[in-house]
C-alpha cells in the first residue's frame, strides 16, 4: 500500500481545489502501449492536454486514427528513448511551447529476459537507456516546467524493482535503479511542491507480458492479469489527492493467482 506523508507544496498548488485535469499539460511516455494509452484516454476525457511520446510517428498516427482524439487535446512526439538527441529535441520543443508541465508519467519500458550466465551486455545497455537514463533525462529537462506549477512525476515500475527473481537480472537492475531515482528526486523536490510517485506493478495484460509468458512457456490469459484501464484509473486518482497528502509507493498485483 502507498505511504501517505505530509507535503510542503507550493502555495498555488495547495490552494488549487479544482477537480479533474482541466487545463493541465501532461507528458506521457509509452503512449502507444496499453497503460500509456489508458492513462491518456482518461486525461483527455478530464480536459487535459496530453503530450504523447511514442517510439515512431507511425505508431502515434495509428493511435490517433483508432481513438479519434482531437488535435486540440493531444500533441504527439515520435521519440526513441534509446537516443539522447531525440529526447533532447522533443523536450526542447515541449518547453518552448508550454510554460508549465503539470505531470510527467513514465509509462514506457523495455524488458529482456535471460540468466546472468547467458544474457547479452547489449541487452542490458538498451534496457538501461530506456528504463533509467531516458526517464532521468526527461525528468531533468522538464523539471523546471513542473516546479513552476507544483507538478507531479509518476514512475511506472515493476514488482521486480522491489524483489528480483531468476531470469530477470538485467530488467530488475534497471527497475531498482528507477526506484532509487524516484526516491532521490522526491527528497529533492517535495519541499518545492512537486510530488513523486512510484508504481510497482505485478503482471499486467499487455503485448510485453504476452511475450514474457511465451518466453517462460506459460499460458497467457490476459483476463487473469491486471488491466491497464484499472491501473490508469488508480494512478490518476492518486494524482488528484489533495496537496496535504502524498502517496509515494503504490504496489498493485493481480487478484487472481497464475
Amino acid at each position: 500500500m502507498g505511504q501517505v506523508t505530509l507535503v510542503q507544496g507550493a502555495e498555488e498548488a495547495v490552494n488549487d481545489k479544482t477537480p479533474g485535469f482541466g487545463g493541465q499539460i501532461v507528458v506521457i511516455t509509452g503512449a502507444t502501449g496499453g497503460l500509456g494509452r489508458a492513462i491518456a484516454a482518461r486525461l483527455i476525457a478530464s480536459g487535459a492536454t496530453a503530450i504523447l511520446l511514442g517510439r515512431t510517428r507511425r505508431s502515434l498516427d495509428e493511435l490517433l486514427a483508432e481513438t479519434g482524439w482531437s488535435a486540440d487535446a493531444v500533441r504527439c512526439y515520435p521519440v526513441d528513448l534509446d537516443v539522447e538527441a531525440a529526447i533532447r529535441e522533443g523536450t526542447q520543443d515541449i518547453c518552448n511551447r508550454y510554460p508549465h508541465v503539470h505531470a510527467l508519467i513514465h509509462a514506457a519500458g523495455l524488458i529482456s529476459l535471460g540468466s546472468v550466465e547467458r544474457s547479452q551486455l547489449g541487452d542490458l545497455d538498451r534496457q538501461y537507456h530506456v528504463n533509467v537514463r531516458a526517464p532521468y533525462q526527461l525528468t531533468q529537462s522538464l523539471l523546471p516546467r513542473m516546479l513552476t506549477c507544483g507538478g507531479q512525476v509518476v514512475f511506472v515500475n515493476s514488482s521486480v524493482g522491489i524483489k528480483a527473481r531468476e531470469g530477470v537480472s538485467q530488467y530488475a537492475a534497471t527497475k531498482h535503479a528507477l526506484r532509487a531515482l524516484a526516491d532521490s528526486l522526491r527528497d529533492e523536490v517535495n519541499g518545492r511542491g512537486v510530488r513523486v510517485l512510484s508504481v510497482f506493478l505485478g503482471r499486467m495484460a499487455s503485448g510485453l507480458q504476452a511475450a514474457v509468458h511465451q518466453h517462460e512457456t506459460l499460458h497467457y490469459d490476459p483476463a487473469r492479469l491486471l488491466q491497464p484501464e484499472d491501473v490508469a484509473s488508480l494512478i490518476l486518482n492518486v494524482l488528484q489527492l489533495p496537496r496535504t497528502a502524498e502517496v509515494t509507493d503504490l504496489h498493485i498485483r493481480p487478484a487472481l493467482r497464475p
